[in-house]
Order: structure tokens, then sequence, then C-alpha cells
């Protein structure tokens, strides 16, 4: 886990502004356990800000349960390689081939699930990757979603009846190197 611990501080060196950043460093104390979605209070998550080739648009997922648009993603399963995750889960949920993931979290967020079913409130700790589209873009929705679509993500920026995060994450990308 130690790796962990210096990709979050690099993350934190690099996004200050951001405050969750130490909650993430303190569930790696739970080991293993925080990468099972059988930790019932909190664990880790692994997501895709799937950019399209032209890095202009992102491909954005209308969810099932939650019913709104969100980056694609998913529970790590007990897989500690959350880049692993984020590129299992985009090409799982848009159907797409050729696609690559970057190898550094590209945004970190902590967010409450409500409960479900058996499942409790619980927290996500979801650490997003940016992921590459190829030269096909013709996605397949999965049932995990009611719809996708591209957006542009300068007008993602902007608009504030977009989800916070993915502001966030448009506003980051556009000053991405």
């Amino acid at each position: 886990m130690s790796g962990w611990h210096v990709g979050f501080r690099h993350y934190q060196q690099r996004w200050p502004e951001e405050p969750d950043t130490r909650h993430f460093i303190d569930l790696l104390a739970q080991g293993e356990r925080a990468f099972r979605r059988e930790a019932l209070d909190a664990h880790f998550t692994g997501s895709a800000w799937l950019v399209s080739a032209d890095g202009e648009r992102v491909l954005l997922t209308h969810h099932r349960k939650l019913g709104r648009w969100l980056q694609l993603g998913g529970h790590a399963d007990g897989d500690t390689d959350l880049a692993r995750v984020a590129l299992r889960e985009a090409e799982e949920e848009s159907g797409l081939d050729g696609l690559s993931v970057e190898s550094e979290p590209f945004d970190l967020d902590r967010h409450r699930i409500p409960a479900r079913g058996t499942e409790p409130e619980h927290w996500h700790y979801d650490v997003r990757y940016v992921v590459r589209a190829g030269a096909n873009e013709r996605f397949v929705v999965s049932g995990e979603s009611n719809a996708l679509a591209w957006r542009d993500i300068r007008d993602i920026a902007g608009d504030a009846a977009f989800d916070a995060s993915l502001r966030r994450m448009a506003r980051k990308w556009l000053q991405y190197p």
C-alpha cells in the first residue's frame, strides 16, 4: 500500500486546494479490505474520465441506479490497481475497444452512497483516471446505464446542471498538460 501513499501525496501536492485527499490516505490503513465492497462503511472505487480522441469531449453515463449523468466507473472488487479498474469499467460500460489509461490519478472524490436494499449508506472513495478513446467512438449502452453520451468538456465546466465533481474534472481537463 506504500505506493498508494506516494500517489495520494503526489496528488495532494498537485491539487492542494482539494480537502479530501487526507481521507484517501487514511483509508489505506484498512489494507486490502478497503478495496472490497464488503467494507460496508467505506471502500475504494475506480472511475474513468473517458475523453475522445480529440480531447474535446467526455463520455458520460446516465446512471441507472442514481439517475444522474456521471463518469463511467465501479467497484474495485478486491483489485488494488485502480487504474486497471477504471479501464475495465470503461470498457464494460461503453463497449469501446482500443482504450488506454493513464497511470496517475486525475481526480479524487469522496461521496456518500444512499442505502439501497440490504446495502447500508456508505462512502465511496472514487479514484478517477484519464482514459483515452481510440479512433472508434461508437459506444454500446450497458445494463448499468439509461444512456451514454459524448459531452463537450467546455460545456460541462460551466454548466451548473452537471454534478459538481464533473464540473471540477472538466475544469481540470481544460488546464491539463
